[in-house]
């Protein structure tokens, strides 16, 4: 397994975060063909490549090293029975295997896919109000603030300050690490 596991480090170390390009409802995501567009290039320059197949209601994902034959391997179970407003059967199953595969192969190659608020550090709770269910945060410590150590991550921060009702000291913080990390 020596040989898949220095390609797959190789290409982690070249793949950038690969940024939302769909819509959802009240979200964004990369769709499957972004995240192809951004990958295959740097899986075959890596000697890599990977299939994802259905058996039953499981989705396998398999990424296999074309020199050596070595394999990875991962299972999800497809969730059954799934109604979605104004979907048939057919289209539920289709999206829940787009869904699946998307974030199969993204775990699998250890891609970045998505805003992940949780990942720099700030815990967000959710409450109920009014009708809908809206964000609220928890406290913020220095120490989970200092814990965002890229620049890219700024983008996050700044997600932070519009979207949440802070209290003044957690403002702050953001704030100060968005100077220390954009300098």
């Amino acid at each position: 397994m020596k040989a898949i596991y220095k390609a797959l480090a190789l290409f982690q170390q070249e793949c950038p975060p690969i940024h939302q390009s769909s819509q959802g409802y009240g979200y964004t995501y990369a769709s499957l063909n972004s995240i192809f567009k951004v990958i295959n290039p740097l899986l075959k320059k890596n000697g890599l490549g990977f299939t994802q197949l259905l058996n039953g209601e499981d989705l396998k994902t398999v990424i296999f090293h074309t020199e050596s034959g070595e394999i990875i391997e991962s299972s999800v179970h497809i969730q059954q029975n799934v109604s979605l407003a104004k979907m048939n059967t057919f289209q539920v199953l289709g999206s829940a295997i787009s869904y699946y595969r998307r974030y199969s192969i993204s775990a699998a190659l250890g891609l970045i896919t998505d805003s992940d608020i949780d990942a720099c550090g700030i815990e967000i709770e959710v409450k109920a109000i009014s009708e809908k269910n809206i964000p609220t945060p928890k406290r913020l410590t220095p120490a989970q603030v200092k814990v965002i150590p890229q620049a890219e991550d700024v983008n996050k921060l700044r997600t932070v300050l519009k979207l949440y009702t802070l209290q003044p000291n957690e403002k702050l913080m953001i704030d100060k690490r968005i100077a220390e990390l954009t300098k």
